[in-house]
This record gives C-alpha cells, sequence and structure tokens, in this order.
C-alpha cells in the first residue's frame, strides 16, 4: 500500500473510485476544481492500481475531510483508516487544531471506525444526504481535537 498526495491530475482515478464507493459521485472535473482550490488537498492509495482517496480542506485552523472512499474490491484493508491517519497527520503539520467530518447517522460501522481514530459526536445536520428516491437521510457531524492536552 502506498499514499501519494493527489492534486488535479489524479482526478480521473479518483473520480473512478468515488464511483464505486457513492451513489452519487463527483466527477472528474469536479474533482479536478476542487483539488485547485486553495486549501484543499488530496490523497490516492494505491494497492495493486488507485484503491482509495481523501480530500481534505483547510481553513481558519480546522479541517475538514470532504469525502474518503475506498474501492469495493479493497475494502477491509486498512486503506481507509490509512487515508484518515495521513490526512490527519498532514492536516496537524498545517496547523489545524480540529478536523471535522459529516457521516450518515444510519452508517453505525462508519462511525465506529472514526470513533475508534477519536473522533466524537458533536452535532447532526437533518437531511444533510439526498438518497433519490429514498428520500434524505441525516448527517452526524463529527470532531477530532488536534490541540495537545496542556496541564
Amino acid at each position: 500500500m502506498r499514499i501519494d498526495p493527489a492534486g488535479p491530475e489524479a482526478a480521473e482515478a479518483m473520480a473512478a473510485i468515488h464511483a464505486q464507493a457513492f451513489d452519487r459521485a463527483w466527477g472528474p472535473s469536479e474533482i479536478a476544481q476542487m483539488l485547485a482550490s486553495p486549501g484543499v488537498l488530496g490523497f490516492l492509495c494505491h494497492q495493486e492500481g488507485p484503491a482509495g482517496l481523501l480530500i481534505l480542506r483547510l481553513a481558519a485552523g480546522e479541517a475538514e475531510i470532504l469525502t474518503i472512499g475506498v474501492a469495493p474490491g479493497a475494502r477491509r484493508r486498512g486503506l481507509g483508516r490509512e487515508l484518515m491517519i495521513t490526512a490527519v497527520g498532514a492536516a496537524r503539520g498545517l496547523g489545524a487544531e480540529a478536523v471535522f467530518l459529516e457521516v450518515d447517522d444510519g452508517n453505525a460501522a462508519a462511525s465506529g471506525r472514526y470513533g475508534a481514530l477519536g473522533f466524537g459526536a458533536v452535532g447532526l445536520r437533518r437531511g444533510y444526504y439526498n438518497r433519490g428516491a429514498a428520500g434524505r437521510s441525516d448527517a452526524r457531524v463529527m470532531r477530532l481535537d488536534l490541540t495537545p492536552l496542556t496541564r
């Protein structure tokens, strides 16, 4: 497994993974535009080819995981965890004091994985995700504090 920084040139590969991981996928042009924006970092995980992606935005001392996804054939191998560890390390290195993300409130497995990394629930966004014919679902807002403890 290898995780590399990813810029707009990686948009095609990242969009292909995103399409496998999500019902409402972002296209290559959306991803390229996002990765070209100030304060946005991309990471592409390789395991016998592109297998996972993460996009992070930094602003005003905070970071937000905009998306993370792993191709179905590469799941349950720790790629998502390694992407998160890499992104959190990058955010910390760039001065972020906290990292936020949203996760579908009904996705207990993902919430549990984020909790194991130290994220805690801090809010709920009602009707955040559009599930098409299935309606809308809530997003659980989670936060990871990056500030060192003081004594």
